[in-house]
């Protein structure tokens, strides 16, 4: 089976065939550092990490870009709030956002520009653009002329005489106010830097054209970003880059948003849970594969609950795993690629359906508990091994960082705590049915699974699991 992505721009299902053989290059919008992430933020960077692990298993050499926007008005006002520079604010949200993306075990891009790296080839597009009469200069700022490019609104499928005006600029100079602004001159006091045009700093849409062209060229495979960058982020950068004369993205990729009562989450309608919160009450590994489960162009309305119900879903992979291990003796784990069942690697191909992939793994995962409980070795280790290469995909492999990292999530250092306590109970329960005092070891039995450890006497020995 071919993979196939849903393409945004053709509103289509197509065969992705990389444009260079055996590469694929992924431009993905990344975050806007005006304040630290929620959940709703690094559902993006979740998504198309699973999307960039199965490009990888396909044997395809991934270029990942993934910008970082350390400049905008947002940035430039909650610095002047707290009286520090806007680096400061900058800086410290983009640690909050790597922190994130560490925890819930996405991969590091390739490459992670910023947009006050890259003025140099910034002010170059612009002037690129002005020299083909696609932009201009006006009132110290510089615009994109949205009437002199024919297929503006394509990718959003809006007709310009319907749309509003540009909420960058409001400036009378503009000559409709649906231009948008690729360049705003500087007030008094703020960050700055020198152009032909005048002092000032990049407009939101034009840092992505040019550091998606210096670090992937002028046509690249796929470009992502969450479903609300359609519009006007994800038209404007069109634009721009095919005004300039680039082929720019081949595909459009954009993943639905988390939402929370029916609304987005979002910092505005005051409903977002912050990573760094979240992660001390969910086991990070837990909440990736909540995130990760629901199809990437699926809404997914978060809650306690929702998160729970997925928590237990990956215990039972979790368990399984390590009952096999023990079992089977594995002391040393290594992925097996070629172990992952074919409807896995079906499901993943048609558009990254983790959903379907996601019952795959389950149905693989009890048909090696029934071999476990049958002592059937050989069949507990093609379940095991199927089970190992699949969460390895979708990056939640218990024995791969950041799990398996002290600290890191219940995974670790946390588990092998918990595995030497329950085995230490366990050892009391023997002793205590050897005296045969079945009172106490029937009593230490249900005491575990009150606190949700199931334990089973099988013919191998004991064995131990978190129930659910």
């Amino acid at each position: 089976m071919a993979l196939r992505f849903y393409d945004t721009a053709s509103r289509s299902v197509r065969d992705f065939v990389p444009l260079v053989e055996g590469r694929v290059g992924i431009y993905l919008c990344g975050a806007t550092v005006q304040a630290p992430p929620h959940v709703g933020h690094i559902r993006s960077g979740v998504a198309f990490d699973v999307i960039r692990r199965w490009l990888t298993a396909r044997g395809l050499d991934v270029t990942f870009v993934r910008n970082v926007t350390d400049i905008d008005d947002k940035i430039i006002h909650n610095a002047g709030h707290e009286d520090v520079p806007y680096w400061v604010v900058a800086m410290r949200n983009e640690r909050a956002f790597t922190r994130a993306y560490e925890a819930l075990g996405c991969l590091p891009p390739t490459y992670e520009p910023r947009a006050t790296g890259h003025i140099p080839e910034i002010v170059a597009l612009m002037q690129r653009l002005l020299d083909v009469d696609h932009g201009y200069a006006a009132g110290g700022d510089v615009y994109f002329d949205v009437r002199a490019f024919p297929d503006y609104g394509k990718l959003s499928g809006q007709k310009i005489d319907d749309m509003l005006a540009a909420a960058d600029s409001q400036s009378l100079a503009k000559r409709d106010p649906r231009d948008f602004a690729m360049w705003k001159g500087a007030k008094a006091g703020e960050p700055h830097w020198d152009t032909p045009w005048g002092q000032g700093r990049p407009g939101w849409h034009i840092e992505c054209s040019a550091m998606a062209r210096k670090y992937l060229g002028p046509c690249f495979d796929i470009h992502g970003g969450g479903l609300d960058l359609v519009f006007p982020h994800h038209e404007n950068e069109i634009a721009q880059s095919k005004a300039a004369g680039d082929g720019f993205a081949n595909f459009w990729l954009h993943n639905a948003w988390v939402t929370t009562s029916g609304e987005k989450m979002s910092k505005s309608l005051g409903n977002s849970l912050l990573v760094d919160e979240v992660v001390t009450r969910v086991r990070p590994v837990e909440l990736r594969y909540y995130l990760a489960g629901a199809h990437y162009r699926s809404m997914i309305e978060y809650s306690d609950v929702s998160v729970a119900e997925a928590g237990q879903g990956y215990r039972r992979i979790e368990g399984f795993l390590a009952r096999a291990r023990e079992a089977l003796g594995r002391s040393k784990v290594e992925v097996d690629p070629s172990a992952r069942p074919a409807a896995f690697n079906a499901a993943m191909d048609d558009d990254i359906a983790v959903p379907a992939a996601l019952a795959v793994l389950h149905e693989t995962a009890r048909e090696g508990n029934a071999a476990l409980a049958a002592n059937a070795f050989d069949a507990t280790a093609v379940a095991f091994d199927g089970v190992l290469a699949m969460v390895e995909v979708l990056g939640i492999n218990p024995w791969a960082k950041p799990w398996s990292e002290s600290g890191a999530s219940g995974s670790g250092r946390e588990t092998e705590v918990i595995d030497s306590l329950v085995k230490v109970v366990l050892a009391q329960r023997q002793d205590a049915r050897a005296r045969k005092d079945y009172a106490a070891a029937d009593a230490i039995r249900d005491g575990l699974d009150e606190i949700g450890i199931r334990v089973e006497d099988t013919a191998s020995g004991v064995r131990w699991s978190l129930d659910g």
